[in-house]
């Protein structure tokens, strides 16, 4: 199966529908676009939201293997060596322009070159929810949103006393030539919550080791990756009008990384460290149709790079967002809020800079099938100035017969992306002269949804001014800087997703993202990409799915071609003890598909995963 045609990636699209997307009910609510809790057929965005019943089942699998299931993302490094860096190519964009948002707060590492959040941080069972918005998303959210917003919402309190889950998995972890099974993957967690009274509690422990795939795939040593996440949060309920949350996260991994020798890329004894300290307050205060609601966090992230080029960063951030939500009744929502951020990270010296950002959106649901989605930032940023962003997102539903409707939707946004500490200041190719880069986004698109089914196709068209890029300078001592490149450049592409429930037993979901880079060489992006699944209610307790992705050819740094791939998952589960133990089982590249990834890495070949949950 080294070669798949884009027939066949249709026809599974069509005929086996579906990657692990729920059914979208009239009656499910998005918020990421606008902040407000809005019906989906209200909303001017095709919003992608992963429920805790799908993450349930993806038990096993990492963050980014759930997120590079869904229309126009690909993420590379999700399929290779567990320590292997991501990659966030949506929309044809890279890590600089996504914006990552745990609980809503704006997550970075002003010490990375693309000032990024680093999604291996995440422990998945500690996940309630996810929401992507993709698209400029600027206005609400500030600097990099600029491809998508991922808004990962964490697990909620019990409300009752005292509630307990325990989770636990092992699995293998071997390419396409090892296939000896060797149980090589081990993932813990345990988290316990309650409420009492005006308080809520919650506390948690996670703890992932793998072994057994080295990342370079010329080596032979196995290059293990450990990760350790601990959280606690407590809330108090002081009146019906007042509550605060306080929350205290770490998450730490290390991992053993390949490097280049007289023989090129291969084994070494590299070692990448990082840890990250989270801590924070949010705030909420009522009032008759509208609330004001704060959160101030703080972000710290040590990291360490231990090899023959040995490197250590310390960085750490401020975020505080204040607004006010404001009702003027059930048609008419209204947001006016302050977005502040200082970035801090050691260089040759301490480097920092701050954003100070007024911002205000608008939502209008007529009642007669318009809906508006409209809204400002400017944004002050303590080198680059004033730059003024905006969104105008109009849709029109039209009602069908009952629980069903067509909408068609539109979208104008701008995005706005200051260089980082790192491009500024940093310990390669750094260039203090750097200007920021500038998006817009222009969107148009269909949405059919009804009880059982949904079908939506989108088109995009982004344009990037003033890119920043890594470029060489001298040829002759190969020096490279950070550049502004001259002139515009074009990503434009289609977005379909289908989502339909035949019958009570059977979910089928399926989506496919056709992208084009128009003015430069799009390296690690397939043109063509395919997701699908279907998904069987067995029995009440037992639920089992097969999924299918297929991913064009993609061109990687130097011009290397990487061939096409297609790799089918399966997954089982079964709930006992009155549905208080969930018993699952998984196998990944079930056909021990041969394919390449990243260059001169290792991907996984087929792998199996047994474990379990228990709630009580």
């Amino acid at each position: 199966m080294k070669k798949r045609t884009i027939s066949f990636g249709a026809l599974a699209l069509l005929c086996t529908a579906g990657f692990a997307q729920e059914v979208q009910e009239l009656d499910e609510v998005v918020v990421t676009d606008s902040r407000f809790e809005l019906k989906r057929e209200n909303s001017g965005k095709t919003v992608i939201k992963i429920t805790s019943e799908e993450l349930e089942k993806n038990q096993g699998k990492t963050l980014a293997e759930v997120i590079n299931t869904k229309s126009g993302i690909e993420i590379g490094g999700s399929r290779s060596n567990a320590g292997q860096n991501l990659g966030y190519y949506i929309r044809g964009g890279g890590n600089r322009q996504v914006l990552v948002l745990i609980d809503g707060v704006q997550m970075s590492d002003p010490s990375s070159i693309y000032n990024d959040f680093d999604l291996r941080l995440v422990d998945l069972s500690k996940v309630e929810s996810v929401e992507i918005v993709k698209g400029a998303a600027s206005t609400l959210y500030g600097n990099a949103a600029a491809t998508a917003v991922i808004n990962i919402t964490t697990k909620k309190t019990a409300d009752k006393p005292l509630s307990a889950t325990f989770r636990s998995s092992i699995g293998t972890n071997q390419s396409h030539n090892d296939q000896d099974y060797d149980l090589a993957d081990f993932s813990n967690s345990v988290a316990v919550s309650g409420t009492s009274g005006k308080v809520t509690y919650q506390a948690g422990f996670a703890q992932q080791y793998t072994d057994g795939l080295s990342a370079a795939v010329s080596g032979t040593e196995r290059d293990p990756f450990s990760r350790f996440n601990t959280n606690v949060k407590v809330g108090y309920k002081a009146t019906e009008r007042f509550s605060v949350d306080v929350f205290g996260n770490y998450d730490k991994f290390k991992a053993d990384i390949d490097g280049y020798t007289n023989e090129g890329f291969s084994d070494t004894s590299d070692r990448s460290l990082s840890k990250q300290y989270r801590t924070g307050i949010a705030p909420r205060f009522t009032y008759g149709n509208g609330s004001v609601q704060a959160s101030v966090a703080y972000n710290k992230i040590e990291r360490e790079t231990i090899s023959d080029f040995p490197s250590a960063y310390d960085a750490n951030s401020l975020v505080v967002d204040l607004y006010n939500k404001y009702n003027f009744n059930d048609r008419f929502y209204t947001i006016v809020g302050v977005n502040y951020i200082r970035s801090e990270a050691e260089f040759d010296r301490d480097r920092d800079f701050t954003i100070a950002d007024p911002y205000a959106n608008v939502v209008w649901v007529s009642g007669f099938g318009l809906n508006m989605n409209a809204g400002a930032r400017l944004n002050n940023h303590s080198d680059y100035g004033t730059h003024f962003t905006y969104n105008l997102n109009p849709s029109f539903t039209f009602p069908l017969q009952e629980k069903s409707y067509i909408k068609a939707l539109g979208s104008f946004s701008t995005s706005y992306i200051a260089p980082s500490l790192s491009q500024l200041y940093g310990d390669f190719g750094p260039n203090p002269d750097l200007e920021p880069e500038e998006d817009r986004t222009l969107e148009g698109g269909l949405e059919y949804g009804s009880g059982a089914w949904r079908l939506s196709a989108l088109y995009f068209n982004r344009k990037e001014e003033n890119r920043i890029d890594y470029l060489l300078i001298n040829p002759d001592n190969f020096v490279y800087q950070y550049r502004n490149v001259m002139g515009d450049f074009t990503v434009n592409g289609v977005e379909t997703e289908l989502s339909v429930k035949p019958v009570d037993f059977l979910q089928l979901d399926a989506n496919y993202t056709f992208t084009e880079k128009r003015d430069q060489v799009a390296l690690r992006i397939p043109k063509h990409k395919v997701n699908a699944t279907a998904g069987f209610t067995l029995c009440p307790t037992t639920f089992a799915s097969v999924s299918y992705q297929y991913v064009d050819d993609r061109l990687d740094s130097g011009e290397i071609l990487m061939d096409s791939f297609s790799t089918f998952d399966a997954y089982i589960s079964h709930s006992i003890l009155k549905n208080k133990m969930k018993l699952f089982a998984n196998v990944s590249n079930i056909f021990n598909e041969d394919y390449v990834e990243l260059v001169g890495y290792t991907t996984r070949g087929r792998n199996v995963r047994v474990g379990f949950s228990l709630v009580f």
